[in-house]
């Protein structure tokens, strides 16, 4: 769904962005947050089954260094590809964009 003027854009179509960084590693990606969520669904069944609680916490903190993890691979994936491609286009306003990009994606995963 789009707001108000801002056209809506069709799955797999990244506007302005270009292509995915990740887009190499893309089945990798989703082989790994597959299994995130099999051990995310395995701490509910816990939680479900009344596990000991330092036992629940054990699996979240996997969990959470799992999507660290993740998280990681795609800043390597953007740095590599998207940055990397906006400084060999010589368009500084562009690779200042996605400088604010990366910056802003790593102080959100830094909170």
């Amino acid at each position: 769904m789009s707001t108000p003027g801002e056209e809506a854009t069709a799955h797999g179509d990244h506007g302005t962005h270009g292509d995915p960084g990740y887009q190499h590693g893309k089945a990798a990606y989703l082989r790994r947050l597959k299994l995130i969520e099999g051990q995310v669904r395995g701490i509910q069944r816990m939680v479900d089954e009344d596990t000991y609680c330092i036992d629940v916490l054990t699996q979240v903190s996997a969990v959470t260094k799992a999507l660290q993890s993740v998280a990681l691979g795609l800043v390597d994936d953007h740095v590599h590809h998207c940055v990397h491609d906006a400084a060999g286009s010589g368009d500084t306003a562009e690779l200042d964009r996605k400088m604010d990009e990366i910056m802003g994606a790593v102080k959100r995963l830094m909170r």
